[in-house]
C-alpha cells in the first residue's frame, strides 16, 4: 500500500528560472537511465522474490520507492527551471517577458527551434516535466531489465546506478546554479549509495558466479582470442589467472590456426584449469536441485496469501 507524503526526500531549490537546462534535466527524469527507468525497474524485480527471498523484496521495494521519491525530486526541479514558461505561453495574443527573457527575437527563434526539436516538452506541454528524455523520446519499457534470477538482476541494477550516476556527474557541470548543483549532487550519491546496496545482496547469494544454474565448460572458459590484428595489448584480462574462476589464460595467438585445428574448437582439451567437464555437470545437477528447492519450499499449498494482515494474524478473517 502506497501512500504520498509531500515532503520531497532532498530540499530541492533552484536559484532562477532556467528552462534550457530543466530540458536537459528531462534525461533523469524520462531517460533510459532515468529515476522512473530505475523505480520501476527494482519494483518489477521485487515481486519473484517475495516469497523465496523476502529479505531480497524487501530492500528492492524500498529502493525502488525511494527511486520515485527521486523522480519526483527531478520532476520538481525542471517545474522550478522552467518558471514563467507555461503562464507566458499562455498568452498568447501578446509579446511577453519570456521573449526577453529568451534574448528578444533571436531567442524566440531558438525556442522554436527547441519545440521542433523536442516538441512534448515546448508545445505539447509547455512548463512542465513530460515523461521523454532530452530528445523527446518517449519513455519505453524496454528500458526495464527483469530476468527472475536475483544474480542477474541484482548486476543489471549494480549497472544501471553507475550509468545513473555518471549521468548526473554529466549534467552538474551544465548548470550555474549552486542548489541546483547540490540537488544534483545528492542524487548522484543516492546512485552510489544503492550500487553497494546491491552489491552486498549479490555476495550473500553464493554461489552467485556464473549467474544462474548451469556452469560453464572448462574447454572455453579461459581462452582469450587475439582477434584484432595489430599491436597487442596483454593485462590481466588475457594474462594470469581470471577474476572469478581463477583460471589460467590461455592466450590464442591465431584464432583460425586454432578453430581450424580443433575441428571448431571440438577436440580442444581443458588447459590451466582444474575443472572437469564431469565436475561441472555435478554441479549442475546440485545447484539447480537447491535452486528449485529453495523456490518451491515457499510456495504454500492451497489458498495463497501476498500478506497477512492483522486481523488475520489474530485469527479473525
Amino acid at each position: 500500500m502506497f501512500y504520498h507524503v509531500k515532503d520531497l526526500q532532498f530540499n530541492a531549490r533552484v536559484s532562477q528560472p532556467d528552462p534550457r537546462f530543466a530540458r536537459v534535466m528531462l534525461e533523469a527524469f524520462g531517460g533510459a537511465n532515468g529515476e522512473l527507468k530505475s523505480a520501476l525497474q527494482y519494483f518489477v524485480q521485487a515481486f519473484s522474490c517475495h516469497n523465496p527471498y523476502p529479505d531480497k523484496y524487501d530492500m528492492l521495494m524500498d529502493i525502488a520507492t525511494e527511486e520515485f521519491g527521486h523522480l519526483e525530486i527531478v520532476g520538481a526541479t525542471i517545474q522550478m527551471l522552467l518558471g514563467p514558461v507555461n503562464g507566458e505561453m499562455k498568452d498568447v495574443l501578446e509579446d511577453t517577458p519570456l521573449r526577453t527573457m529568451m534574448g528578444g527575437k533571436a531567442g524566440k527563434e531558438d525556442l522554436i527551434h527547441q519545440a521542433f526539436t523536442n516538441p512534448a516538452f515546448l508545445v505539447t506541454a509547455p512548463g512542465s516535466p513530460v515523461l521523454t528524455d532530452s530528445n523527446g523520446n518517449p519513455w519505453c519499457a524496454t528500458y526495464v531489465s527483469a530476468n527472475a534470477d536475483l544474480t542477474v538482476d541484482l548486476r543489471s541494477n549494480m549497472a544501471g546506478e553507475a550509468r545513473a550516476k555518471i549521468g548526473y556527474e554529466n549534467l552538474i557541470p551544465l548548470t550555474d546554479d549552486p542548489l541546483v548543483k547540490e540537488t544534483l549532487t545528492f542524487l548522484m550519491t543516492r546512485e552510489v549509495t544503492h550500487f553497494q546496496q546491491f552489491e552486498a545482496a549479490l555476495e550473500t547469494i553464493q554461489p552467485n558466479f556464473p549467474p544462474g544454474v548451469f556452469q560453464t565448460s572448462p574447454r572455453y572458459s579461459n581462452l582469450y582470442f587475439n582477434d584484432s590484428k595489430g599491436k597487442e595489448a596483454r593485462g590481466p584480462w588475457n594474462e594470469g589467472k581470471s577474476t572469478r574462476l581463477k583460471e589460467e589464460w590461455q592466450y590464442i595467438e591465431n584464432p583460425l590456426e586454432e578453430v581450424r585445428s580443433t575441428d571448431g574448437l571440438l577436440q580442444r582439451k581443458p588447459e590451466g584449469t582444474k575443472r572437469t567437464e564431469k565436475e561441472v555437470r555435478q554441479t549442475d545437477e546440485k545447484l539447480a536441485k537447491e535452486r528449485s528447492s529453495e523456490i518451491l519450499s515457499h510456495i504454500p499449498k492451497g489458498e495463497m496469501r501476498w500478506c497477512e494482515y492483522g486481523n488475520a494474524k489474530n485469527g479473525n478473517k
